[in-house]
């Protein structure tokens, strides 16, 4: 039954320089062919130290591919109505194609009410209910970076063809989980939706050619879950505990108990160094896609 072999670990982190490297030659193209430069706008609103890092990660890849990027700062007091603002200059700026709000925003401010004042077509992040509503019923739209990124990973690591196959999406949130489930019945897989009420999950989860887990629960997908030879795609995060490296110490794991998994699956995704790397870099190419719908030219593969 089990198989004897290691499973062949899916390198995001290689797949994203890949991915980066497309993206510049392309923003040289269109700065070369058309005299454009795609423009991201990033907002932050108040001091969470591990949006700043995001932030400036953000930015400094931004203008690593030759696009130009423009940052806004808000302090953590600024009211619904100062981001609001700040969204409506960005979406009437015809040199910002896309705009990223950082999320989470301080508790006075509706998270909802802001990711619907961006203009649906500058909606890198892919989360406004347009874009929702576009992804469900096939038109083109701003796909969430992760589940995005997700999926080129499957299709490098399987091909492009996943019809038929079944996946199922562990998680159902908004960011992740329904996204991901609707970009795999794009490509004709049969998918399961689960979740923290699903019944008997190791069962449901033992049926899938493709295991996407985005449950935000440390190593809770087990090896014994996995069918034999099955892609699994660990979106997980999470801090535990690393005594054996000290006092106080701490190590990232996925979703996915990564050392049972990857004795059965053919394929998966270490954490980190998996999913993680991805999502920067798909939001610089959805960037270059929005920008090219903006500006009605020729958008890349």
């Amino acid at each position: 039954m089990g198989r004897m072999s290691e499973a062949k670990r899916i390198d995001g982190k290689a797949f994203a320089e890949g991915l980066r490297a497309r993206v510049a030659a392309k923003v040289k193209k269109l700065q070369d062919a058309d005299g454009i430069t795609p423009g991201l706008a990033v907002v932050l609103v108040g001091e969470d130290p591990a949006s700043q890092v995001y932030v400036r990660n953000k930015g400094e890849q931004t203008q690593a591919v030759g696009m130009r990027s423009i940052e806004h700062k808000l302090s953590a007091e600024a009211s619904e109505e100062e981001v609001l603002s700040v969204v409506a200059r960005l979406n009437a700026d015809p040199a910002v194609h896309g705009i990223l709000v950082q999320l989470p925003l301080p508790a006075h401010i509706n998270e909802t009410r802001v990711i619907n004042a961006i203009n649906p077509d500058k909606d890198v992040d892919g989360f406004h209910v347009i874009n929702a509503g576009r992804l469900a019923t096939g038109q083109p739209s701003m796909v969430p970076c992760t589940p995005l990124g997700c999926v080129m990973l499957i299709k490098d690591t399987l091909g492009d063809n996943l019809a038929g196959l079944r996946a199922i999406v562990v998680g159902r949130s908004n960011i992740v989980g329904k996204p991901m489930a609707q970009l795999l019945l794009k490509e004709s897989c049969t998918v399961t939706i689960a979740h923290s009420r699903t019944k008997d999950l190791a069962e449901e989860c033992r049926r899938a050619d493709i295991v996407v887990a985005a449950v935000g629960r440390a190593e809770m997908i087990l090896g014994e879950w996995i069918k034999p030879g099955a892609c699994v795609i660990d979106v997980g995060i999470n801090r535990v505990p690393a005594p054996e490296r000290g006092e106080g110490k701490t190590r990232l794991v996925g979703d996915v108990h990564f050392a049972s998994a990857s004795k059965v699956a053919g394929s998966i995704t270490p954490v980190p160094g998996g999913v993680g790397p991805m999502t920067i870099a798909v939001l610089l190419a959805n960037t270059v896609t929005a920008c090219c719908r903006i500006e009605g030219v020729v958008e890349p593969e």
